[in-house]
């Protein structure tokens, strides 16, 4: 944890200069048997890939409008943290229609055209691998995002009184975020090298602080468990102590 963080932004970087290759984020599927594991450097690779498509080929300024339409996933994560490296204000199940652009899984394109800006579309494939048709009228967020730079520089860095997230119907500023994310770990019992594992969705703030946020405001990392409900007593059991978990939310 670094106390000098300001924005959500930073969290990412103060991962990074902790323990680099430390496991930051494991993410399963249940319904698939798919397993992810992201290293800080790894996850960070990938954020600035992402934030690098929005500003510099999308032309995505800070301050505009994304309704991200993804499930609790990696690659949401990415997102979410790609927005705040922007200062794109990240709106959760956001209403297309009225955003700047859209971010949309596959099972939300019908719903993601009513946007008339730019649509990215992730299949949300193992590895992530792109769709085997792409969807049209959508960018495909596995063909765009490997070429894109690895590293990532804001040309309007946004700062902690800038809009950054809209969930449940609230704003909240970077700062507000972050203070947030901190109170939340801390009624959690979380510190440094905590690991939670999180069977909650994204689409609530408790989820969101669980999942990502509270987390690594404080040094921790993340289990990140879509489709629990296929697990039984014993296999969630284990996994928590195969990948000693500390703290649990579901």
């Amino acid at each position: 944890m670094n106390t000098a963080d300001r924005t959500p932004a930073d969290l990412l970087r103060s991962a990074l200069a902790g323990d680099a290759t430390r496991p930051l984020l494991t993410y399963y599927d249940d319904a698939t048997g798919e397993r992810v594991e992201l290293s800080a450097a790894t996850l960070a690779n990938w954020v600035a890939k992402t934030a690098n498509l929005l500003q510099d080929e999308l032309s995505v300024a800070r301050g505009e409008r994304l309704a991200l339409l993804l499930p609790a996933h990696w690659q949401t994560a990415v997102w979410l943290l790609a927005g705040a490296a922007t200062g794109v204000v990240v709106e959760v199940d956001g209403d297309p229609a009225e955003a700047d652009l859209v971010v949309s899984g596959p099972d939300r394109l019908t719903e993601a055209r009513a946007c008339s800006g730019e649509r990215i579309a992730l299949a949300l494939r193992p590895l992530g691998g792109r769709f085997p048709e792409p969807p049209e009228g959508f960018t495909d967020y596995a063909v765009a995002a490997p070429g894109q730079g690895d590293v990532f520089a804001a040309l309007d860095p946004p700062g902690p009184d800038d809009p950054a997230l809209v969930v449940g119907g609230r704003t909240l500023t970077g700062g507000e975020l972050l203070a947030r994310a901190r109170a939340d770990a801390a009624e959690r019992g979380l510190a440094p090298g905590s690991r939670l594992m999180s069977q909650l969705g994204y689409d609530s703030w408790e989820g969101l602080s669980a999942g990502l946020f509270a987390p690594l405001a404080v040094g921790g990392s993340v289990v990140l468990c879509r489709h629990a409900e296929e697990l039984d007593a014993a296999a969630r059991a284990a996994r928590q102590e195969s990948e000693r978990v500390t703290h649990f939310a579901d």
